[in-house]
């Protein structure tokens, strides 16, 4: 089935990334993405903004994509695109976009489930990274989603634990933006936790029943503490950054491998691999490749170009949906709560 030339051109654009990807039999031609820099001044992502930039992106990310492949139009055997979850206006634009130009080029359309895409991004063909053995577990951790999901072939998927109100994302994010770093604050509280004591602050982890995980609550307990220090000492946050983020960031892990944990017992699953923008943090890296010594368990980190938002994994979807005929049509629509 794979003997013959199967190029896939994939889209992405759920959030504020436009994104475009060319495979070819499973591998990465090229993988191109233009990050919106417009929403740094609001501190979070302002929809109708991301839209408009989308809007304006698209057609320059999709030529560079095709260019840097090497790969004509008219050699496209389809076109993947994410259909959601997602921003409606952002998703809209990536959804008209590849419905016209499949309908223009008549070739297959194929709609793609961007968590799913963060889950199967492990099976991009690469040169040592290795691939998840069913049945795995995949937690799936990003500014809009905390999810930990029951993988058991390539479109067989249940999520088992999910967040009940915030995003692991967000909660890194509002801890930065309290602390005045800025957006986003995951990669900086990250690299300052590196440098700081990760037990110097205790803070108390929410009791959620089950698989499921709760962030708002440490959010308002980071706001209190915070507060209550800087009454004490106007300048507690610069005297305290480094051991603040890494206390903050230590807490946070905890939170999610205490869950990981939990989901291998229930399940006997041994086979753990994470995606999602946070899964480029390197203190949950660390924890993951910790839990290989400490719970026997089978680690999968994807590389981090395939962490954030990108077209790659939506390509590789494609590519496995177009090998079993898994074709969308004209009428298919964007879906801002789209489920695994």
């Amino acid at each position: 089935m794979t003997s013959q030339n199967i190029y896939i051109l994939a889209i992405e654009s759920s959030c504020d990334d436009t994104a475009a990807a060319v495979m070819h039999n499973g591998k990465i031609l090229s993988n191109i993405i233009a990050s919106q820099k417009i929403h740094e001044d609001y501190g979070g992502v302002v929809p109708e903004l991301a839209s408009r930039a989308h809007q304006q992106n698209i057609v320059p990310v999709v030529d560079q994509a095709l260019k840097k492949a090497g790969v004509k139009k008219s050699q496209l055997s389809a076109i993947a695109f994410t259909r959601g979850p997602g921003l409606m206006g952002s998703l809209l634009v990536g959804t008209s976009f590849a419905k016209s130009l499949a309908y223009g080029l008549n070739i297959p359309l194929i709609d793609v489930n961007h968590m799913q895409a963060h889950i199967l991004a492990h099976f991009i063909d690469e040169a040592d990274f290795k691939k998840p053995s069913f049945p795995f577990l995949a937690m799936t951790i990003s500014g809009g989603h905390t999810q930990i999901v029951k993988v058991t072939s390539y479109f067989e998927m249940e999520v088992i634990g999910e967040t009940i109100d915030d995003a692991v994302g967000e909660a890194f994010d509002k801890s930065g933006k309290l602390l005045g770093l800025g957006y986003p604050a995951g990669p900086e509280i990250d690299k300052r936790a590196k440098l700081g004591n990760p037990k110097a602050f205790a803070f108390t982890k929410p009791k959620v029943d089950g698989l499921n995980f709760s962030f708002s609550g440490l959010k308002t307990a980071i706001l209190y503490f915070v507060q209550k220090q800087v009454k004490l000492n106007p300048n507690f946050i610069e005297e305290h950054l480094n051991d603040i983020c890494a206390s903050i960031q230590y807490t946070i892990i905890g939170i999610l491998i205490d869950k990981l944990k939990l989901a291998s017992k229930d399940t006997g699953i041994k086979h753990i691999a994470i995606g999602g923008g946070v899964s480029a943090n390197s203190g949950i890296r660390q924890a993951l490749k910790d839990g290989e010594h400490k719970f026997g368990w089978t680690t999968y980190i994807p590389k981090f170009e395939y962490t954030t938002d990108n077209a790659a994994m939506i390509a590789i979807v494609g590519y496995l949906k177009f090998l079993e005929g898994d074709y969308a049509d004209q009428s298919v629509m964007a879906s801002a709560r789209l489920k695994i």
